[in-house]
C-alpha cells in the first residue's frame, strides 16, 4: 500500500479525515494478515514508511504509525504518505534476533 492522504476537504473536518486514513490502514493490515502464508512462514509482518510526502517518508515502527500521524496532525501538516510492505516472517527468524 502506498498512499498520500489529503487532510484538507472544504466539508469535512480534519479529525474526521484523519479517523478514516487511520480505518483504511486498518483495513489493508486486516486484508494482508488474512492471505495464506509461505511454507515455511509463521506470519506476516510489515515494513513501514511514514512522512509528508514519499520524498521525506523515513522508515518507522508499525506499532508507532498512529502516534506519528497524531504528530503530523497537530504540526498543522495537511499531507500524510503511508508505505506499508507485507513481508512473511519466520518464527525462528525473530528468537534469534532477540537473543543477541
Amino acid at each position: 500500500m502506498k498512499k498520500t492522504f489529503k487532510l484538507e476537504h472544504p466539508k469535512i473536518k480534519v479529525p474526521r479525515i484523519v479517523d478514516s486514513a487511520k480505518h483504511d490502514i486498518k483495513k489493508f493490515l486486516k486484508k494482508e494478515r488474512k492471505k495464506p502464508l509461505p511454507s515455511g512462514a509463521n506470519y506476516w509482518g510489515f515494513d513501514c514508511k511514514f512522512g509528508q510526502s514519499e520524498e521525506t517518508a523515513v522508515s518507522i515502527p508499525l506499532t508507532s504509525l498512529s502516534k506519528h500521524i497524531d504528530d503530523l496532525v497537530e504540526n498543522k501538516i495537511m499531507t500524510l504518505y503511508v508505505e506499508l510492505t507485507p513481508k512473511a516472517i519466520k518464527a525462528s527468524d525473530n528468537a534469534e534476533t532477540q537473543g543477541e
